[in-house]
C-alpha cells in the first residue's frame, strides 16, 4: 500500500505549527509519506512578518527531513497573497487531487497521535470502493469504550481528516449563499442534520465566505454518506482559545473534547454494510451541547449575567 500524501495548511501561528509538525514527524509511517505544506500569505505588514518567520521554520524542517529521512518528501507552497483559509484549503485540495487519488488533511493546530497516519491510510484503502463512506475523521466528540474501535456517523470532523478524489469531486460544492446550500432540503432534513438544534451547524451558512467544512458536511448529508470515526480521538486541537485549551478560563469552564490523542494502533475491520448507529448518534447529540464547553458554578453565573446584559 502506498501512503497517501498529507496536505498541511498553515498561516502565521509558528508555535502551533511546530507542535503539529513535531507530532507528524513522530508518526510511525512518516518516513514513507509525502508532505505538502500550503503557506497562506499575510494580510498586512505585521502578519507578513509572522508568515516569513513561519516559512523560515518550514524550510529548516524540509532541510532536516531530507537529511535525516524523516519524510519521503516535503513540498512548500508559498502563497503570494492572503487567500484566506477557505480558498487556501479548497485550492490546495484541488492541487493534491491533480496528483493523487487520496489525501490526508491537517491544519496548523492539529497534533496527531503516532499511529494517526497508519489509521488514515488503512481506512482509505479499506473503503476506497465503498461509495457511502466519504470521509475519514481523526477527531471524535465522544470517548467510547466498546468492542469496535470505530463507528460511522453522517457528521464529519475537520480536525485531521482524509477523503478520496472521486468522492470529493463528485459531491463537494463551494456554496455561495444559504439558499443555494439548502436547495432540496426540507425542514426535517435541516432538523435532523442539526440534531434537533443541539448542533446548529447551519449558522455557518451566514458567514462569508461560507466555510469549506459546512459545505462538505452538507455534501455528505445530501449524498447519504458516512464518516468513519475513531471511538477515541487520534488528534488534539492545540489552537483552541489561543492554544491554551481554556486554561485561562479554568475557573469558569473547561473544554470536554480536549483529550490526548490515542497512542496505540486503531483496530479496523471492513464492514460491507456500514451504517450509523442510533446509540452513537444519541451520544453525539449529548456531547455537542454548548460545543463541548462545560461550565463551573461560577461560570454558569457569569454566563447568566452576560446573557442578561446582552438582551
Amino acid at each position: 500500500m502506498t501512503e497517501a500524501p498529507v496536505a498541511m495548511f498553515v498561516y502565521n501561528r509558528a508555535d502551533n505549527t511546530r507542535k503539529t509538525m513535531d507530532a507528524l514527524l513522530a508518526n510511525t509511517v512518516a518516513g514513507r509519506t509525502r508532505l505538502y505544506v500550503f503557506s497562506d500569505g499575510g494580510r498586512d505588514w505585521k502578519s507578513w512578518a509572522e508568515v516569513r518567520k513561519l516559512r523560515d521554520y518550514l524550510h529548516e524542517v524540509k532541510e532536516r527531513a531530507e537529511r535525516q529521512g524523516l519524510l519521503r518528501s516535503m513540498t512548500i507552497v508559498e502563497r503570494e497573497e492572503n487567500l484566506y483559509i477557505e480558498r487556501n484549503i479548497m485550492e490546495g485540495i484541488a492541487q493534491m487531487f491533480g496528483e493523487s487519488e487520496r489525501v490526508i488533511v491537517l491544519e496548523d493546530d492539529i497534533v496527531t497521535g503516532k499511529h494517526f497516519l497508519e489509521y488514515m491510510n488503512e481506512a482509505l484503502e479499506m473503503y476506497a470502493d465503498e461509495p457511502r463512506v466519504m470521509h475519514v475523521s481523526g477527531f471524535t466528540n465522544l470517548s467510547l469504550d466498546r468492542e469496535k474501535d470505530y463507528y460511522f456517523t453522517p457528521h464529519m470532523s475537520g480536525w485531521g481528516w482524509a477523503t478520496w478524489r472521486e468522492k470529493w469531486n463528485r459531491h463537494f460544492r463551494p456554496y455561495k449563499d444559504r439558499e443555494e446550500a439548502l436547495e432540496g432540503m426540507s425542514a426535517e432534513d435541516m432538523d435532523t442534520m442539526q440534531y434537533g438544534g443541539l448542533f446548529p451547524c447551519l449558522k455557518s451558512l451566514d458567514k462569508r465566505p461560507i466555510p469549506w467544512d459546512i459545505c462538505w458536511e452538507l455534501a455528505i448529508y445530501k449524498a447519504g454518506g458516512l464518516c468513519l470515526t475513531p471511538c477515541h480521538t487520534m488528534v488534539r486541537n492545540v489552537g483552541l482559545s489561543g492554544g491554551t485549551h481554556f486554561r485561562s478560563c479554568a475557573l469558569l469552564q473547561h473544554y470536554e473534547y480536549d483529550r490526548e490523542p490515542l497512542q496505540r494502533r486503531l483496530r479496523l475491520e471492513r464492514e460491507d454494510s456500514p451504517a450509523a448507529e442510533a446509540e452513537t448518534e444519541r451520544l453525539f447529540a449529548q456531547a455537542i451541547r454548548d460545543w463541548g464547553i462545560r461550565y463551573t458554578p461560577l461560570g454558569k453565573a457569569v454566563r447568566y449575567i452576560y446573557k442578561k446584559v446582552r438582551r
